[in-house]
């Protein structure tokens, strides 16, 4: 019932076949027979949410390895849709997952993918996020798990998860883009398979945050889906689920996608600006939200087909306007994310200021992962304690 199409050739590879690209060097996406794909409204209603909900729509033949990820809550905040300008504005927060971030979903499909396929280790190059969701499902699939991080540039929160779980942590003295072609080679080579976001399957699990927004909006679509981009599999996968939904017949439209980068890794962004297809990879990208710190995003090619069939857009903010979106969600919301979460808010408060996103129109912004993530920078950036004396006296003098 599904199969792997090259995108730039329309070469197609059986579903037995490991392999992350084509012989040509484009990307692959899992094509499905929706024919013979049968899910109807009254199929899903009442039934918990997961990614595993899903199952008919994804690429798995055995059981999976799964941790109940998914499920996320889809937030209603009328509090910061009024400060940004917006009739309605919700935030699906990703980092409700298990292991405080979206990659859980890719993940249990990759996971359970690598077994089906017989693969006997795993391994990817991680900004953190990754290596932790690896990390934690190699564990539970009891499976070997290596992890390549660029040295001093991966928040410690995520860091920990990936030591804690077991894999075999190798921090390089690069970037991530050089722990990338790192981990490619070595999977390549050592028969290893590779879980980044070049693996097709693994963006299949991430679809299922756009199944989730339909289904807890009572399938009804957002005008806007506006959402952080680092190595661009999340707007990619997300619009997928939307464009799969709408084929079969369970909504009535998709959502225009709007990518949001950082001013100091923006590749896609400055890629819609150009109107061009394709990216100019940047060499030293540099950003406080670490997740999102990448200048040659694997996945660009998708995403910017993604941007333009929606019709949608891209937008860069600077360190200091997502910190000011990153406090206005804890505060204002009570829902506490790391900084390249925050990009979306503050990329969704700069398209409105710009006119580009209408005070009249429904916005869903994607939160990717858990304020936890980077204790680090939230300490950074948080007031500070007021140290007082142990007297009553002295709390009311600071309190009044």
């Amino acid at each position: 019932m599904y199969y792997l199409k090259c995108i730039e050739c329309g070469k197609e590879y059986p579903k037995t076949e490991v392999l992350y690209t084509c012989e040509c060097g484009g990307l692959l996406d899992v094509i499905y027979d929706y024919s013979q794909i049968d899910i109807k409204k009254e199929d899903l209603e009442g039934v918990a949410l997961s990614v595993w909900k899903y199952a008919k729509l994804l690429p798995v033949d055995r059981k999976p390895i799964t941790i109940q990820e998914g499920g996320t809550p889809l937030y209603k905040c009328d509090r910061l849709a009024e400060k940004i300008g917006v009739r309605e504005l919700y935030v699906k927060h990703e980092g409700m997952n298990p292991t405080g971030s979206f990659k859980d979903r890719g993940m249990t499909v990759g996971v359970s993918k690598a077994l089906e396929l017989g693969m006997k280790t795993i391994a990817c190059a991680s900004t953190g996020n990754t290596s932790a969701a690896l990390s934690i499902y190699g564990a539970k699939a009891a499976v070997p798990a290596v992890v390549l991080l660029p040295e001093g540039k991966v928040a410690l929160g995520k860091v920990a998860q990936a030591l804690m779980h077991g894999a075999k942590v190798l921090s390089i003295r690069g970037n991530f883009d050089d722990a990338l072609e790192l981990v490619r080679e070595l999977c390549d080579e050592e028969k290893i398979y590779l879980l980044n976001s070049i693996n097709p399957y693994r963006l299949e699990g991430q679809k299922t945050i756009g199944f989730e927004i339909a289904d807890q909006l009572d399938f009804s679509v957002p005008d806007r889906l506006v959402l952080p981009v680092g190595n661009a599999g999340n707007i990619t996968a997300i619009h997928k689920g939307f464009k799969e939904f709408n084929k079969l017949g369970l909504t009535d439209k998709v959502p225009q996608m709007m990518g949001i980068q950082t001013e100091g890794s923006c590749p896609i962004v400055k890629a819609v600006r150009e109107g061009k297809t394709d990216i100019t990879p940047e060499k030293n990208p540099e950003t406080i939200a670490t997740a999102i710190r990448i200048g040659n995003p694997v996945n660009a090619r998708k995403a910017l087909i993604a941007i333009s069939e929606s019709n949608g857009g891209a937008e860069s903010v600077t360190d200091e306007e997502l910190v000011e979106a990153q406090i206005d969600l804890a505060q204002l919301e009570g829902i506490g994310v790391e900084p390249a979460s925050a990009t979306s808010v503050a990329g969704l408060k700069k398209l409105v200021e710009t006119g580009v996103i209408g005070a009249n129109e429904s916005v869903v912004c994607v939160t990717t992962g858990h304020l936890l993530k980077d204790p680090e920078e939230v300490i950074s950036v948080a007031p500070k304690p007021i140290v007082v004396d142990a007297t009553m006296e002295a709390i009311r003098k600071v309190l009044y």
